[in-house]
């Protein structure tokens, strides 16, 4: 079992899938790792030939003068940190972040923009990805080193540096609901709701138990259903929340997966015992008041 999210997570690497995916809930980390896997092969090793922005204003606006800057350039590679995509250039790099409603697509730079289309990246290639974002609540922001928006972020939930200790650790003495704080970036990145929610069902662990009333052999089994459920996740292509789906018209499968999450009101999975729902953090959390204590 230790093993397997390694497994899940190599498959999706090697099996390159070209996307067009969009979000009416804030995407997760499977999410835009699906996303960065999909246009990565057409965007990877081209020179930017021109960058069009049409609309500046997102939740940072998009760095001044970012169409010289790109021009020219090379992207050398794709990576993503938490939930942010880093396109690696010859100089310096570009941190795009999906926000709430965000997408990208690799498109022909012939198509149409639609409505809200509002970056547009050409490649020497004869592609485009293009940035699409409703609510405008993502970046697009070129730096020469290290992004700021980077710094102080905690371990990646899939590398070696998250565990159970680190868990047990950053949590002692502290008050605050324990699904809130393993979405603390500061504690592991890209743990977000859904997530979390089904991670700590996975676990019996209740969602607003003390972070700091866990013991360490409950975190260590936490540590590894997160690892589990985000490589699921990853593998079968994200959590189809209302209209996400790839190039192809094919949904991302986890939904069929999810034990808790959105499912407030109905038989728990293992017990059949009725699932409840309450707000931490100004979100949703079911759980199961009999498997989970």
């Amino acid at each position: 079992m230790k093993i397997a999210y390694f497994i899940c997570y190599s498959r999706l690497l090697s099996h390159s899938i070209s996307l067009s995916v969009t979000f009416n809930n804030m995407p997760e980390l499977p999410e835009v790792e699906t996303t960065l896997q999909g246009v990565a092969p057409h965007v990877k090793g081209h020179k930017i030939i021109d960058l069009t922005v049409r609309q500046p204003s997102l939740r940072w606006p998009v760095t001044d003068n970012i169409q010289q800057i790109a021009a020219g350039q090379r992207v050398w590679q794709l990576t993503r940190r938490a939930k942010y995509i880093i396109l690696h250039l010859d100089r310096g790099s570009i941190l795009i972040h999906l926000g709430m409603s965000g997408s990208l697509r690799v498109v022909d730079p012939s198509t149409p923009w639609r409505k809200h289309d509002h970056i547009e990246m050409k490649l020497a290639n004869h592609k485009a990805l293009r940035y699409h974002d409703p609510r405008r609540f993502g970046c697009w922001l070129w730096a020469s080193s290290e992004h700021l928006q980077l710094a102080n972020l905690g371990p990646e939930p899939l590398s070696n540096e998250f565990d159970g200790d680190r868990l047990y650790s950053h949590s002692r003495n502290r008050k605050m609901a324990v699904k809130p704080f393993i979405m603390t970036n500061s504690v592991v990145v890209g743990v977000g709701n859904i997530y979390a929610s089904e991670a700590l069902f996975r676990s019996g662990i209740r969602p607003d138990r003390a972070a700091g009333n866990i013991s360490k052999k409950r975190y260590s089994l936490l540590a590894e259903n997160i690892k589990q459920v985000l490589a699921a996740a990853i593998f079968q292509g994200g959590t189809t929340l209302r209209d996400f789906v790839n190039s192809e018209g094919q949904p991302g499968y986890f939904q069929q997966s999810l034990d808790v999450y959105g499912r407030a009101g109905e038989s728990c999975n293992r017990c059949k015992a009725i699932l409840k729902e309450l707000r931490l953090g100004q979100r949703s959390s079911v759980f199961c008041p009999k498997c989970q204590t």
